[in-house]
C-alpha cells in the first residue's frame, strides 16, 4: 500500500504578521493544509479570532507590529521555534510628492525595512536554520508615474534590501515576494468604486487572463517556505501586469 506524503510543513511553525485577512490569512490556511501550526497576528482581536475558528489557527495576537516593544514581547511570548515568518502587514503611501510632508516621505520609503528589520532582530534567534523571513512588496511601483509618487524609491529599496538582510541573518532565510494588484479586501478599501472596473480591466490585459488572488501569492509563499535553497531574491507575481501597464 502507498503511503501518503507528508504535509511539506508537518512540525513547522508559521508566524503571519497581519494574518486577520487577505494574503496573511490565505497563506496560514495553506500552510495549514500542509501541516504547519499557525500564528496570526493582527491589529483586531475580533478578526483576529474569526480568523483563526476559520483556518484552525494554533493561537493569535493581538498587537500594532509597527510598536517596537509590542513586537518585542510578541516574538518573547512564543512558544518554541518559529520556521517561517510572512508580514504582510502595511500598505502602500500615495500621492504627489511636493504634497508629502517630511514624516510621511520617511514612512512611505521605509516602513517596510523598518518593520522587517524589527520582525528580524526579534525572530531570527527563535528561528530554525532554513527557516525564512518573507516580505511582501510591489511590481507596479517599478514604473515611474505622476500618481505614485514615493512608491518607486520604495519599491527599489526593498530588493537591495532582502538580498542584505539574508546574508546576515543565514542561515536563516530572507525572501521578497513583489505581487501587482491582488483582489483583497485591502485593495477593495483602496479602489472603493472603483474595484470591479481594475478587476475586468485587469481580466482583459494581464497575459493570464485573470485577477490574481491571495490564494495564488500564499501558493508562492508556501513554496518559499518549502524550498530552502532561496534566499536573498525576489519573486515576482503580477499574471504579467508588469510588462503591459
Amino acid at each position: 500500500m502507498d503511503r501518503m506524503p507528508t504535509p511539506a510543513l508537518a512540525g513547522q511553525t508559521v508566524v503571519l504578521i497581519g494574518g486577520s485577512a487577505g494574503i496573511g490569512l490565505e497563506t496560514g490556511r495553506l500552510a495549514r493544509a500542509e501541516g504547519a501550526d499557525v500564528i496570526l497576528t493582527g491589529r483586531n482581536q475580533d478578526r483576529l479570532d474569526q480568523a483563526a475558528r476559520d483556518i484552525g489557527a494554533l493561537r493569535t495576537a493581538a498587537f500594532d507590529a509597527t510598536d517596537a516593544a509590542a513586537l518585542a514581547g510578541f516574538f518573547q511570548d512564543v512558544p518554541g521555534p518559529i520556521d517561517h515568518v510572512l508580514i504582510t502587514a502595511g500598505g502602500p503611501r500615495y500621492g504627489p510628492l511636493l504634497e508629502m510632508d517630511p514624516a510621511e516621505v520617511a514612512l512611505a520609503v521605509s516602513d517596510h525595512i523598518v518593520l522587517a528589520l524589527g520582525v528580524a532582530r526579534n525572530a531570527a534567534s527563535r528561528m530554525r536554520p532554513g527557516g525564512t523571513l518573507l516580505l511582501m512588496g510591489g511590481t507596479g511601483g517599478r514604473r515611474i508615474a505622476r500618481g505614485l509618487g514615493i512608491v518607486s524609491a520604495g519599491t527599489a529599496a526593498l530588493p537591495p534590501f532582502i538580498a542584505s538582510l539574508a546574508l546576515e541573518i543565514a542561515p536563516v532565510r530572507a525572501n521578497l515576494i513583489a505581487a501587482g494588484f491582488v483582489d483583497t479586501p485591502l485593495s477593495a478599501r483602496l479602489l472603493g468604486d472603483d474595484l470591479d472596473a481594475r478587476r475586468e480591466e485587469l481580466r482583459t490585459t494581464n497575459p493570464i487572463g485573470r485577477v490574481v488572488t491571495a490564494q495564488d501569492v500564499a501558493a508562492l509563499a508556501v513554496h518559499i517556505m518549502t524550498n530552502t535553497a532561496l534566499t536573498g531574491a525576489t519573486y515576482d507575481i503580477d499574471g504579467g501586469q508588469q510588462f503591459v501597464q
